[in-house]
């Protein structure tokens, strides 16, 4: 059995032999095969050159167009003018409107205490009552006291009557040494009996002295003991309101001038005082009669006006303020003391300052800067900001009044930058 993986031989037995001269067909077919394979090659290895060709110069068009776009754009931005808004730089006001918080004050307030010891026979007043000067709040029953001073009266008058005592006496030796003098000089007299003489009405002398001392002095006693029962009338010592009372009828005050009995508290509202402390950067340029406003939060309609009253001499060191106090007047009694209010102080400016709209700030590595834009040209100005009203900046320099600043700048915006400014409607606000 043959083997099929075998190709026949030519002088095999039974194998046909072509002809001399002419090629074997199985041959052929391999030829033409072998032909057309290998026109398939060269066709897909030009096509694949062809691709490659184009890929490169599609890339070379693309690489092209792309470095002629970024040639272009970077021209543009060279020569593209930005536009811009900007706002207005306006002078402050000369006058500093500034408001603190603050407690309204009575104008007068007083403690009252017991100067009498004894007990409350009489009030005439309770809280809220409205009193005038010299009006009697409470009488206080004090009998000790007024028998003491009826003895300082009765020791008075007897020590007046040792005066007149003493005059008499002093008279008495002031005729007799006259005479026993004239006595002695003629020789009727003895010396020592004229000594003695004139030594007695030297000591009635001076015995008349004391004794006018002693009235002197028990004068003074029942002038105070009169002025302590005076103090049994317990009297308003100013025009104002009760505001406190913490005494009954029948009880028991002491008037000790150190320990007293608390009586009553007044208080004077007609005209109120607030207390207010103004920081160092608004203190230069306050002055005594400077306008002021009040306003309470409960009363939103309604505006107090006063004035500036005390300032103290000197800030406290540990805040840096300035205790200035403003009265207002209180006529209808609408401000009542304790009550929380804020007050608008009118200062005049002693430091010229420009005010900057917000939106223009620009803080980088270099500080505070504003973009001015002056001719065309941006000109990055540095400021220095004193005050923040929230839309708007009070700043001292860097600016000048009417100058205009770029509103929100452009990151990219720098020294000597140009650019156009962007008209604003008129109903606009930049």
């Amino acid at each position: 059995m043959r083997d099929r993986g075998t190709a026949p031989t030519l002088d095999a037995p039974g194998v046909k032999q072509p002809p001399p001269g002419k090629p074997d067909a199985g041959e052929s077919g391999r030829v033409r095969v072998k032909g057309r394979d290998k026109s398939r090659a060269r066709l897909f290895g030009r096509a694949v050159l062809l691709l490659l060709a184009g890929a490169l110069a599609l890339g070379v068009r693309l690489h092209y167009e792309q470095h002629r776009h970024a040639t272009i754009a970077a021209q543009q931005h060279r020569d593209f003018v930005p536009s811009v808004r900007v706002g207005t730089v306006r002078e402050s006001d000369q006058v500093i409107h500034a408001t603190w918080p603050g407690t309204i004050l009575a104008f007068e307030a007083a403690n009252i205490y017991a100067r009498a010891t004894g007990y409350i026979s009489t009030r005439n007043v309770d809280i809220g009552s409205q009193m005038q000067t010299g009006d009697v709040l409470a009488i206080i029953a004090a009998p000790d006291l007024d028998q003491q001073l009826e003895q300082a009266r009765a020791q008075l008058v007897q020590l007046h009557a040792a005066v007149e005592q003493a005059q008499a006496n002093a008279d008495l030796a002031r005729v007799t040494n006259a005479r026993t003098s004239q006595l002695v000089a003629t020789g009727v007299s003895s010396k020592q009996l004229g000594d003695q003489d004139r030594l007695t009405f030297a000591s009635r002398t001076a015995a008349l002295a004391v004794a006018r001392a002693n009235v002197v002095a028990q004068q003074a006693a029942v002038d105070r003991l009169v002025q302590l029962t005076g103090y049994e009338r317990v009297t308003a010592p100013f025009d104002g309101m009760v505001t406190g009372r913490f005494i009954d009828v029948g009880d028991l005050v002491q008037g000790d001038t150190t320990g007293g009995t608390s009586m009553f508290t007044m208080m004077h509202s007609n005209v109120i005082r607030i207390q207010i402390y103004v920081p160092q950067d608004q203190a230069f340029g306050l002055t005594v009669g400077a306008d002021a406003i009040v306003r309470v939060p409960e009363m939103p309609k309604r505006n107090f006006p006063g004035k500036v009253t005390m300032i103290a001499g000197a800030l406290a060191p540990g805040t840096r303020t300035l205790l200035t106090e403003v009265d207002v007047p209180n006529p209808d009694g609408a401000l009542t003391p304790g009550t929380y209010c804020t007050v608008e102080l009118r200062i005049p400016r002693r430091t010229p300052s420009f005010t900057v709209p917000a939106d223009a700030i620009i803080f980088n590595q270099d500080g505070l800067q504003v973009a001015v834009v002056r001719d065309g040209t941006v000109h990055m100005q540095k400021i220095t900001i004193t005050r923040d009203f929230g839309r708007e900046v009070e700043v001292v320099d860097g600016v000048n009044n009417d100058d205009a600043v770029i509103l929100n700048p452009p990151v990219d915006l720098g020294e000597g930058s140009k650019v156009q400014i962007r008209a604003v409607p008129p109903e606009a606000t930049p």
